[in-house]
């Protein structure tokens, strides 16, 4: 994806970070009238908590009226946890816009009140809690090394505490870290390690987003039919969830697979799941969930160096709803990026210039690195091509100066290219041949980095099988385990059952027999229970109603059963008259065979 040309880095984002989605005015309605018949100071946190997350991707200033108001309810609870919920919520909610550096800020204040508020009062899950958000939302900024610090605060902290939901979590933190610092193979390890522990305790939400980011890792190094396979296996699973918001994160996921089938070059399949994802958020009638797919289309024409088509879907009824959504979002500035890339494009340099410049000033003043890097390219390019050296040269500057802080070597490479160009046209044979080594220099470094790349693949795939392979002999083991365990049991009940003759047998009481008896039969069927229930999930899948509907029948068959038989046999071992014979004449033959020995 070419940075000179991507106008999608504030909008994907957000949507990428939102995990509450709903139908605009009908669920936050629905909210609110629950909201109102909340008597528990929890309900009404529960309720603050989900409406001002909600109105974040609808209303930002009426989320942030009820994010006051959830700190409010919860500080006059004084419960703890109830307080540190209201706090790390609103730092959550303010993530979904970090992009901006204004959101991002108080996303950060916000997460540092719930981390103070919990280690002030020894709430060692809730400490982890806040440092593995505190980590994302750097990672986000960027800011690496406090990434890296946060991370492994939290993960010397939760790798102490019985909380495997939270050891996971802090794995895929971890392993996002990893990826940032292009230590794939222990990022890898990570996510896996993360995705066979939310398999263990059977957390489908928590398998999700371990799916989705090995469709991320794999991403990144291009390999992407893995990552495609693994976004699909994150949609599957978003069912399982049994989360109220899977029809709305199905639309994202959607769109993530139509740009991975973007990034694998297969344009016109990318384009189905665009428009794919804009039916599905027509048929949800929740309009804001259009817009991934519609700035998703936008960049597809770019992508093809296509801009009359970008143009003409810009001024589109599309193209109308995205601009009154970042309007509402203040945003609009992104709406003049867009239009200042495309007539640089097409070489209509007044439009482009006076686009740009009214973009200037939120990316300047109020985005992260990432988004000022991209602009500042835009901006270096238009220049180049409207003839405007200087300006070119002070915006590739800009563009090397902040790709070096975030170790985007790409960037890096590229704009020395274009530095040492530019100088050359100026007659600044010093700067020029400066640049010219910088570029070789980079040339140099991703060439390395991309037979890195191939390496990594292999390894990768080396890791997974390995990974793989651990987990079918832990499997392998818990089966001979258990297999060794039910033969136990088996021969326990048999034994059982032949001591029950036996005393049947002699002049033993009724009553023993009988007490006996009753646990035996207990024992058998309770065994038989155990099978069936440990082997009925490939005929329900795990579904509740069907796992009562099979029990009930089961019972309904082996109850009477048990009874009858349990009668049956009792009453023919306390049966004396006929019994006792018999244990006589076993009694005479084992004394007389001693005997004659």
């Amino acid at each position: 994806m070419s940075l000179y040309r991507n106008i999608s880095l504030l909008i994907i984002n957000l949507f990428a970070c939102a995990v509450v989605f709903s139908q605009e005015a009908a669920a936050v309605d629905s909210i609110k009238s629950a909201l109102a018949k909340a008597t528990t100071m929890y309900e009404k946190v529960a309720g603050l908590d989900e409406l001002s997350r909600t109105l974040m991707n609808v209303n930002p200033k009426e989320a942030d009226e009820y994010g006051r108001k959830l700190i409010s309810v919860a500080e006059e609870s004084r419960e703890r946890k109830l307080m540190f919920k209201a706090y790390l919520s609103n730092g959550i909610r303010y993530t979904y816009l970090a992009n901006q550096k204004t959101y991002s800020d108080k996303a950060i204040e916000f997460y540092n009140k719930a981390l103070e508020l919990a280690r002030q009062n020894k709430m060692e899950d809730e400490v982890g809690i806040a440092q593995l958000h505190l980590s994302g939302i750097y990672l986000m900024i960027p800011d690496n090394e406090k990434a890296l610090f946060y991370a492994t605060q939290a993960f010397s902290l939760i790798s102490t505490l019985r909380n495997d939901s939270l050891r996971a979590e802090s794995h895929n933190t971890y392993g996002q870290v990893y990826m940032v610092r292009n230590e794939k193979i222990l990022a890898l390890r990570n996510f896996l390690s993360a995705l066979r522990i939310g398999e263990s305790i059977k957390n489908y939400a928590l398998v999700r987003n371990c799916y989705l980011y090995l469709s991320s890792f794999y991403s990144s190094i291009e390999d992407y039919d893995k990552a495609i396979d693994y976004m699909v296996l994150a949609y599957q699973k978003l069912d399982a969830t049994g989360e109220k918001n899977a029809p709305y994160q199905k639309v994202i996921y959607t769109n993530n697979l139509g740009n991975l089938f973007s990034y694998k070059k297969n344009y016109d399949i990318a384009i189905d799941y665009f428009e794919k994802s804009i039916r599905m958020a027509d048929s949800l009638k929740f309009s804001n969930l259009k817009i991934p797919g519609y700035v998703s289309l936008l960049n597809q024409y770019l992508r093809r160096d296509e801009p009359a088509k970008a143009l003409s879907y810009l001024n589109s009824p599309s193209g109308t709803s995205l601009k009154a959504y970042l309007s509402n979002f203040g945003m609009a500035p992104i709406i003049d990026q867009a239009y200042g890339v495309i007539y640089t494009e097409l070489g209509q340099f007044d439009s482009a210039g006076i686009y740009l410049n009214k973009a200037r000033p939120m990316f300047e003043n109020n985005t992260n690195g990432n988004n000022q890097v991209g602009f500042y390219a835009q901006l270096a390019s238009f220049y180049k091509k409207s003839g405007d050296i200087k300006r070119a040269i002070e915006y590739y500057l800009k563009v090397k100066e902040i790709s070096a802080k975030n170790g985007l070597l790409e960037n890096i490479k590229k704009s020395s290219q274009y530095l040492d160009t530019l100088y050359t046209q100026t007659g600044n044979t010093a700067m020029a041949g400066k640049y010219n080594a910088i570029y070789y220099q980079y040339k140099d470094s991703i060439e390395t980095l991309k037979r890195e790349k191939e390496l990594t693949q292999v390894e990768a795939d080396d890791e997974q099988q390995r990974q793989e392979n651990l987990a079918k002999e832990a499997d392998e083991i818990k089966r001979r385990r258990n297999n060794i365990q039910y033969l136990g049991i088996v021969i326990g009940i048999i034994g059982l059952f032949i001591a029950l003759v036996v005393l049947g047998m002699f002049k033993v009481s009724a009553g023993v027999i009988k007490a006996i008896g009753f646990f035996v039969f207990i024992m058998l069927f309770e065994f038989v229970f155990l099978v069936f229930k440990k082997n009925i999930y490939s005929l329900t899948n795990g579904e509740p109603w069907k796992d009562l509907a099979f029990m009930i029948a089961l019972a309904a068959l082996l109850i009477p059963l048990h009874h009858w038989l349990e009668h049956q046999v009792l009453h023919y071992l306390t049966s004396h008259n006929r019994l006792t014979s018999a244990g006589h004449h076993i009694k005479n033959k084992i004394f007389r065979r001693t005997k004659t020995e």
